[in-house]
């Protein structure tokens, strides 16, 4: 189907099978939908300190940082990894549907630093082996040891017989495993490299279904249905990427002044109590009056049960508060529950 542009693949064996496949064995994801940009020189350090809401300074060479950037409103622009490879050169993970904003955005606010931002989506590709077993496949194609680097962490390596693959310790499914980024021209060398090697290891390919339910159940955002310019990362769940503490950045006073009032609506995970899947779009309901809208909502592979996120007001979002789903012209009964929706055993 298409998505930013891009044809992607939304299922292989079937959205059920990819997904338990992920959490009992092995997936491999084509993501190289991904952007990428880099940020190098001088100023870079103090430039994407001031574009970022996370801190920077937190940031070793060879480490890796969720973070969001906003508008000085405190909408979002984007959620994006940046990997730091020096005190002057970044790269960063941003969102296929937001490139053009991203760089654009780039471009503006480090205009004033000693910096330079490529965009150099089209040079990358990008592979996520995910689940139980992904690093037994992993250690078949290379000799870097990925099982002894801690999360959001990367180094360069060789794999399937390419030099230069970027492996980080970073994933979107709430399982084990790698991301790889990798130059284009490589990218079918290596996912063959481990599909042969996922062979006996239960590996399967995965589409954009699976990712997307995989994603819900550990409630992570996703851009432009959980998260976007109209929320900020307080609604969103995203405060704990809110440094506020580390000087001036974009958006800084609207946040602040957020924290310190407090959201006055929130998006939180909740369960269906009756028969109905919630999906995107549906009226959130409370005494016959539409109060929200369901931003992501499935049946969950793991839980064998309907599960969504919504933004609601915030006194509903305590754990135990109903509201009801409109599904279909019928008012479905749900209820506010604790996430992530699923756990992994340890």
């Amino acid at each position: 189907m298409p998505f930013a542009g891009w044809e992607m693949p939304v299922q292989f064996a079937g959205v059920i099978a990819e997904h338990k496949a992920v959490r009992e064995a092995a997936g491999l994801f084509d993501v190289s939908h991904l952007g990428e940009v880099t940020v190098r020189g001088p100023g870079a350090f103090d430039g994407l300190q001031y574009v970022i809401t996370n801190d920077l300074s937190k940031l070793d060479d060879g480490g890796a940082l969720y973070t969001a950037m906003c508008q000085e409103d405190g909408g979002i622009v984007d959620d994006l990894i940046v990997y730091r490879l020096g005190q002057d050169d970044y790269f960063i993970c941003i969102n296929a549907g937001r490139r053009d904003e991203d760089v654009a955005h780039f471009h503006q606010h480090l205009a004033d630093f000693d910096c330079v931002v490529e965009d150099c989506s089209d040079s990358w590709a990008q592979l996520a082996l995910q689940g139980p077993t992904a690093l037994e496949v992993f250690d078949a194609v290379s000799e870097l040891d990925a099982a002894g680097m801690k999360p959001f962490t990367f180094a360069d390596a060789r794999v399937g017989g390419v030099d230069g693959v970027r492996v980080a310790r970073t994933g979107y499914t709430g399982e084990d495993g790698v991301e790889l980024y990798l130059r284009v021209e490589s990218a079918a060398a290596v996912f063959e490299a481990l599909v042969a090697a996922g062979a006996e290891k239960g590996l399967q390919l995965c589409g954009l279904g699976a990712r997307d339910t995989l994603r819900l159940e550990m409630k992570y955002a996703l851009y432009g249905n959980d998260i976007d310019t109209e929320h900020n990362p307080y609604e969103g769940g995203l405060g704990w990427v809110v440094k506020l503490k580390k000087g001036d950045f974009i958006g800084r006073d609207a946040l602040a002044a957020v924290k310190e009032a407090g959201p006055q609506r929130k998006l939180v995970g909740f369960k269906m109590e009756g028969r109905g899947i919630p999906r995107q779009g549906y009226p959130i309901c409370a005494e016959g009056a539409e109060i929200g809208v369901v931003t992501s909502g499935t049946h969950s592979p793991s839980l064998g049960e309907a599960i969504g996120v919504g933004y609601v007001d915030a006194s509903l979002t305590a754990v135990g508060s109903q509201f009801n789903i409109r599904v279909r012209g019928k008012e479905i009964p749900a209820v506010v529950v604790k996430t992530p929706f699923y756990k992994r055993e340890p």
